[in-house]
């Protein structure tokens, strides 16, 4: 099975990425094919700069292999690095009706948060559609606001393979279900948005600064505390086998500590599980020729997988004459 799915170079990861995302990426490499690239193309959409989307390309590319993206198991490249997503991309356009994307709610919202109405904006589900057909996945993983998007993949693909013939695959859709919602320091979902995120890199200090900043409840060090709606319980408990929670349930339970000392728990535990990606993030970041190469040689594997179906598209468009 071919599992695909993209990643926008956004800056800094926070927990709520791994834990939502990124860690199920990881996981399917080892059960599945999986395709996994950084959409530049797309993170243009949303008016970065020349160098800053450059270096956040890098930078992304870097922290998703140091997290565990393995590119003897994945094919893992940048969008722009495979032209051929552009030729699909505006072939695409011609099978795709105006009201279709009039209705993409990623438009709407968009411009509601003040990001300027544009035609990549207006757009971008044409492309991203492009990137999913290009590679005939089985699944597309998606978050529930990008379950629309595939949708209109495939409404896009129904309408090309009417014209021409079954050539486009028709993708299905995956909701990675009882992924537990990070909250972030204010209690809410961990979102950049929110600016409630505790970031998965950085300098220990800075890390803990963060942690001593979650909303708890006011209790006397001496009384029993419930663990359940803690915020620090709710991160901590995505880092613990069963038996370290129950512990963790135990301190809480018996009272004489307060969540000063259950921060500084968290801020010890979450330290050293990201200990081993923090080497191996610092191994790339010396040796960004290295992650060049693997970017290189996962684009020339997505090529191959694209031609035979560009072949394809451009015989029966006509493009090919």
């Amino acid at each position: 099975m071919r599992v695909l799915t993209g990643i926008q170079p956004s800056g800094d990861l926070h927990i709520g990425n791994y834990f939502g995302s990124i860690k199920q990426m990881v996981d399917a490499q080892e059960k599945s094919e999986t395709f996994a690239f950084i959409a530049n193309y797309h993170a243009m959409s949303s008016g970065n700069g020349g160098e800053k989307l450059a270096k956040l390309t890098m930078q992304t590319a870097t922290d998703f292999l140091a997290l565990g993206i393995d590119p003897d198991k994945s094919t893992f490249w940048v969008q722009s690095d495979v032209k051929e997503v552009l030729e699909l991309y505006w072939i695409l356009s011609a099978f795709t009706p105006m009201g279709l994307l009039e209705r993409a709610h990623s438009y709407k919202d968009k411009t509601a948060k003040g990001i300027s109405a544009n035609h990549s904006l207006f757009s971008y589900p044409v492309l991203m559609a492009a990137d999913i057909l290009l590679y005939s996945p089985d699944v597309v993983p998606v978050g529930k606001d990008q379950i629309q998007h595939v949708e209109i993949a495939r409404d896009i693909a129904l309408k090309f393979n009417n014209e021409y013939g079954d050539i486009l695959k028709i993708p299905e859709f995956k909701t990675v279900e009882n992924v537990a919602t990070v909250p972030g320091t204010d209690g809410q979902k961990m979102s950049k948005s929110y600016g409630n995120t505790v970031n998965i890199f950085g300098e220990e200090k800075a890390q803990l600064k963060t942690i001593k900043k979650i909303v708890t409840q006011n209790v006397a060090l001496e009384d029993s505390k419930e663990f359940e709606g803690c915020n620090v319980y709710n991160m901590a408990k995505l880092f613990l086998d069963d038996h370290d929670l129950t512990q963790l349930q135990n301190r809480y339970t018996k009272g004489g500590e307060g969540h000063g000392h259950f921060k500084m728990y968290l801020a010890e535990v979450m330290w050293e599980y990201f200990r081993e990606f923090r080497a191996k993030k610092e191994y790339y970041e010396k040796h960004q020729d290295d992650v060049r190469t693997i970017l290189n040689m996962g684009a020339n594997r997505a090529k191959e997988s694209a031609a035979p179906m560009m072949e394809l598209i451009r015989n029966a468009t006509g493009v090919r004459y």
